[in-house]
């Protein structure tokens, strides 16, 4: 068995820095665990974390996003028990609510089917969007803790400017120029 040594050399690393006097850094408002905490208060009631990030105002939005398909459901939830009942009831030779005392059906047995089919659907998609919108609202007050904590003084600015083409006089072109300064 053999050993071998070798010497190497690289180049100085660049992330040992030294820096000469005190470091001043002032205590900002930055909280790395206020968007946790929006996100967790929006999961544990919807629109809570709004009102924790200070936005009153999207509390009801959430409200009334979430309400909507909560109301779909239910009453798809309802047309659809009374379309399997009455399809329950006919399959089974007894009168239904769409069936005349004469015995004259004002819908059919494959109305019936497709409408029980066309309600599931409807309520299941009423649920889908009510968790589409209920995870929506958790990552929406995440995001916006994490934004508020970003430096958003007066010094900071976006000046958009339109240049001409100096080279094209004949056919004028138009560029979009973005300015930022800190």
């Amino acid at each position: 068995m053999a050993f071998f040594s070798a010497t190497l050399f690289a180049q100085k690393d660049s992330t040992d820095v030294k820096i000469k006097g005190d470091i001043n850094f002032t205590e900002g408002i930055y909280d790395p665990l206020a968007p946790s905490k929006a996100a967790f208060y929006s999961a544990i009631f919807p629109g809570m974390g709004q009102i924790y990030n200070k936005k009153y105002w999207k509390a009801p939005i959430v409200w009334a996003a979430l309400a909507v398909p909560a109301y779909y459901y239910q009453i798809n939830n309802q047309e659809y028990k009374r379309y399997r009942t009455a399809y329950k009831l006919r399959k089974n030779g007894l009168q239904d609510e769409f069936t005349d005392d004469d015995g004259v059906s004002s819908v059919s047995l494959t109305t019936l089917e497709t409408a029980q089919e066309q309600l599931s659907e409807n309520r299941d998609m009423s649920l889908l969007s009510g968790v589409i919108i209920y995870i929506l609202q958790i990552v929406e007050a995440s995001v916006n803790a994490h934004l508020l904590q970003f430096n958003t003084d007066d010094t900071i600015s976006f000046k958009p400017a339109l240049i001409m083409d100096p080279i094209r006089i004949e056919t004028p072109t138009l560029g979009l120029t973005i300015k930022y300064n800190f």
